[in-house]
């Protein structure tokens, strides 16, 4: 019969074993983590999105403060927001709210033209172009 000395030891030993697996194993998914956002190049995406998010609100604040004023004063204020066309079929009537999609339209284009004015003169394009082996 095992004694309460040699009972304990056994314990210990097998809690030491347990946490030895525990720890080797804790460690094996960690490293391949570490592994994938290494490989996937996760922590470059993480830093473009957030700067992408930035640039986003940069160049909306830039549309809003010096395209859409123009627009403005071509359309009038307000834009075209408030150009319908109404259609009525004898007791119905159909508001087509043309006006609006026609001022998304044109914001929408005045964002990408910034866009591209901004990767054209700061070049950026090029980094986006894969290397010749």
């Amino acid at each position: 019969m095992a004694t309460t000395s040699e009972t304990t030891k056994a314990a210990a030993a097998t809690a030491k074993a347990r946490a030895a697996k525990l720890k080797q194993h804790a460690t094996g998914h960690g490293s391949g983590f570490m592994k994938f956002v290494r490989e996937q190049g996760v922590v470059g995406l993480a830093i473009g999105l957030a700067i992408g998010t930035e640039a986003g609100v940069l160049i909306k604040q830039l549309v809003g403060s010096t395209i859409t004023p123009i627009i403005d004063l071509i359309v009038g204020k307000g834009g075209l927001e408030g150009f319908k066309w109404t259609l009525n079929i004898g007791d119905r009537t159909g508001v087509f709210t043309v006006g609006t999609l026609i001022d998304v339209l044109i914001r929408f284009m005045a964002v990408a033209f910034v866009v591209y004015l901004v990767v054209h003169f700061l070049k950026l394009d090029r980094f986006d172009k894969k290397k010749d082996a």
